[in-house]
């Protein structure tokens, strides 16, 4: 059974400008939210005075054509290969609920675009991929937090155990689950698939428009932070660190696989 476009179904009775205005609001919360997050954590004027300070500390110069080189080094790995995360079934997760949510986002955004309704044929390969990116979001996401948590695996916490840290991570998930849910009752219309509409675009304003309260930002941050500190490693500031160690650190026996982060 092909899997159909269901924003070009419910482009049948609702405008598709509606649609599109609604992803177009949802653009405008992540990059209002992020703008006042950064305003008010002063993020902006953080990472710039400590780039500054690095600079002026350092023992070497560093041109622009190796913060060039830096910057690619960091993109192939810990952008797109996430390689900061020295656990392996951490970093898997997050992979797949990084790429998982790129391909949810891409897609949607040419369907509700492209093929709003009917009229337009949708290629038969958008929705299933529309559907493999909310899985991966899914499988990616729930095996985060039911089985890598750092509080339930490292400090036995139950796993319905929430804190306001975990408000992008349940959005996300209750978005994508939702959507799944009625991207698939949606053809057969009724009752179901309003109620699951409506409950998948509550959680996607959530997530959308919780962005200061919410770590969905950390996603811009990061690449940044990860930047500077190979400059400063690169310029001979290392951020006060010491220098590593000419031999490695001996550990000792470990009786079975740890879980640090």
């Amino acid at each position: 059974m092909a899997i159909e476009n269901s924003f070009a179904i419910l482009g049948e009775s609702v405008s598709p400008i509606v649609m599109q205005v609604y992803v177009i609001v949802m653009v405008l919360f992540v990059a209002g939210g992020t703008l006042f997050d950064i305003l008010h954590k002063q993020s902006a004027r953080y990472f710039f005075r400590d780039w500054r300070s690095a600079q002026e500390r350092g023992t070497g110069t560093v041109g622009g054509g190796t913060v060039v080189s830096l910057a690619a080094r960091t993109a192939a790995s810990e952008v797109l290969t996430s390689s900061e995360f020295c656990n392996a079934r951490r970093r898997a997760a997050h992979l797949l609920t990084m790429y998982g949510f790129l391909l949810y986002v891409v897609t949607t955004v040419v369907m509700v675009f492209g093929y709003p309704t009917k009229a337009a044929a949708t290629p038969e390969f958008l929705p299933v991929l529309w559907a493999i990116g909310a899985a991966m979001v899914c499988v990616g996401g729930y095996w985060f937090w039911f089985f890598i948590r750092a509080d339930v695996s490292a400090e036995g916490h139950s796993p319905f155990r929430i804190i306001r840290a975990d408000l992008f991570i349940l959005s996300l998930l209750a978005s994508t689950t939702l959507g799944l849910v009625w991207f698939f009752v949606q053809p057969s219309g009724g009752f179901w698939a309003d109620l699951f509409l409506a409950l998948y675009l509550i959680a996607t304003t959530v997530l959308f428009g919780s962005i200061p309260w919410s770590k969905f930002s950390h996603m811009f941050f990061k690449p940044a932070a990860a930047l500077q500190k190979r400059v400063n490693e690169a310029n001979g500031t290392r951020r006060n660190l010491p220098a590593p160690a000419d031999l490695p650190e001996t550990l000792g026996s470990v009786p079975r696989q740890s879980n640090h982060y």
